[in-house]
């Protein structure tokens, strides 16, 4: 504890001075990387003034980088990022833009990336002190590394910490051995460390995943497969299934025979439907423990606190949730200033979606003094991250939105909005995630009478007609036995329309050059389906996140072939003033 007690001292110290950590960091970075090739090209020539490098260096995106990283990957290995020699490449999950970036890091980063996770220990202890005395449930999923041609190896952040973390090697406070968290075989992987976490039930104090939707994800595998896993428990035999020597190996150490507990596992699962209603409270009794998830995870959970630990990318690690135990909805997160030198591009909510530049990449000069520093940011404006980071990253525009929420001394404290590239669009008008989000939830109230609960959702501009209309795919989890009337979804239409900007309404009521929108109910198990088929294309459980707007051919295709009934807006939504 007195470890955690200095952590948090740290903490409180430099966020008490966030601009001189700041500038110090800055001075590092452009210190050790002078001589780099690209702050060369951009005209540095060894000067690590802040305002000399506002100056010359322009904000950029992945794809302004693509060929150094590339030339890196190829077996490059002048100093073109970074000064110190580049270790390999972080992937990002693909979800969001379709292929993964690689990202390059360091020895040194992937240190700096472990204090992340000594931080988040020090906060949980400060709100949950008995923590460390049980055991963890944490599903966690490693992909096949990858070899670039230059012979370095990219891998996801999850597999580099599963592959790094001493805590995970020696099993400290951990349900599941390290051997069915490595295995590479998704299915084994996730029937294993379900099958620990069971045989450990009473052990376990706190469970989750990296992500809400990779934990919702087990639970689901749990609904589908209980029969098999009691079977084991009761038999004290594992899954012929379960192909992997060193995973039968580790999980035959753990399981032994317990018929009260495989019955009491049936008694929990094996009843009607509506007893999954906190289920994990009922499983693992002693547990106490992402926005568009939060009505599901309380579904399972039934009020045990849901934490939202850390905010972070495939780029970095940026924040941390210094309340663990407030509600995920009300979530922000701290900016941590040793981590990156951060700036902010302010974001705006015209024609409702959130725009900072039109460009995704280089900015002009313009448009780059709009940039302010970590402590310049106001307290209720959105702003899209720029990051310089210690393995090579200069002015990178991550594609995040975020709401300043308040602060933390001097130091911001921020709402994740959305990301900026998931935007609908039919004629003039945009739409972006967090709007979609928020017209879905205020659609979903129209579902509560019949006990039924969105589980997942996607979207699409289909212009195939003329004029084009928004398609929303919903997978619904339905408790109660009253059918629900056509009329209702036709008011879910209705109530996503008029919750949308003033220029869709427009569109609709005025213009006509959008048509109705659609909800199409599909098959449950639709979007387990499509996370399984991201997954086979390369993306990663771990760092899998439905998306929001979907344009890939395969994609649609496979939603449309499991639609069992479609709903269209009864009438056009009316433009009001202001709206």
């Amino acid at each position: 504890m007195d470890a955690f007690n200095k952590v948090l001292e740290f903490l409180e110290e430099m966020t008490k001075n966030a601009d001189e950590v700041q500038e110090k960091v800055l001075d590092e970075i452009l210190s050790r990387n002078s001589g780099v090739e690209y702050l060369q090209r951009h005209g540095l020539n060894g000067q690590i003034e802040r305002e000399t490098f506002k100056k010359n260096m322009p904000v950029i995106s992945y794809e302004d980088i693509m060929p150094d990283v590339t030339r890196v990957a190829n077996g490059d290995k002048s100093q073109i990022l970074c000064s110190q020699p580049i270790s390999g490449f972080l992937m990002s999950s693909g979800t969001s833009a379709g292929k993964p970036k690689l990202i390059p890091t360091t020895e040194e980063e992937s240190a700096r990336r472990q204090f992340q996770f000594i931080l988040v220990r020090a906060v949980m202890s400060k709100y949950i002190p008995d923590l460390d005395k049980g055991k963890r449930m944490y599903f966690l999923f490693t992909k096949p590394e990858v070899k670039t041609p230059g012979g370095l190896i990219a891998r996801t952040v999850t597999t580099s910490f599963s592959k790094n973390s001493a805590p995970l090697k020696n099993g400290a406070n951990f349900s599941s051995p390290i051997e069915t968290i490595l295995c590479p075989d998704s299915y084994q992987s996730m029937y294993s460390q379900m099958l620990c976490g069971l045989c450990l039930n009473k052990e376990v104090i706190s469970a989750g995943a990296v992500l809400a939707s990779g934990f919702i994800r087990a639970i689901r595998f749990l609904e589908k497969h209980w029969q098999l896993l009691c079977n084991d428990i009761r038999t004290g035999t594992l899954n012929p299934q379960i192909t992997d020597p060193s995973v039968r190996d580790a999980v035959m150490r753990l399981l032994k025979p317990d018929q009260q507990l495989a019955e009491f596992i049936e008694e929990q699962c094996g009843k009607k439907e509506s007893s999954w209603k906190g289920i994990i409270n009922k499983l693992w009794p002693n547990t106490g423990t992402m926005s568009q998830y939060i009505s599901i995870l309380d579904y399972y959970c039934n009020g045990l606190p849901v934490v939202c630990k850390v905010y972070a990318s495939s780029e970095g690690f940026f924040g941390v949730n210094l309340n663990p135990l407030s509600n995920p909805s009300e979530v922000s997160y701290t900016a941590i200033p040793t981590l990156c030198y951060f700036e902010f591009l302010p974001a705006d909510r015209n024609n409702g979606v959130t725009n900072s530049i039109s460009s995704p990449g280089p900015l002009d000069d313009k448009e780059q003094q709009k940039l302010v520093d970590l402590v310049d940011v106001k307290l209720g404006q959105e702003y899209e991250i720029v990051v310089t980071t210690y393995a090579g990253l200069y002015r990178y525009r991550v594609g995040d939105v975020l709401k300043v929420a308040g602060f933390k001394n001097k130091t911001p404290q921020f709402n994740f909005i959305c990301r900026k590239n998931a935007v609908l669009s039919i004629d003039m008008e945009k739409t972006d995630e967090a709007e979609l989000q928020s017209a879905v939830e205020n659609a979903t109230r129209h579902l509560v009478p019949f006990d039924a609960m969105l589980i997942d959702y996607t979207s699409f501009g289909d212009i195939a007609s003329n004029p084009g209309h928004y398609v929303l795919y919903w997978e619904l989890r339905q408790n109660g036995s009253t059918e629900i009337p056509p009329k209702v979804f036709e008011d879910c239409c209705l109530s996503i329309e008029e919750s949308l900007n003033t220029f869709y309404c427009q569109g609709r009521f005025c213009d006509h050059s959008i048509a109705p929108l659609e909800i199409k109910i599909v098959k449950a198990g639709t979007f387990d389906e499509l996370m399984d088929y991201s997954i086979s294309l390369g993306a990663s459980i771990n760092q899998y996140k439905t998306p929001r707007c979907v344009t890939f051919a395969p994609i649609v295709e496979h939603l449309n072939s499991r639609v069992v009934s479609s709903y269209f807006s009864p009438t056009s939504p009316k433009p009001e003033p202001g709206h």
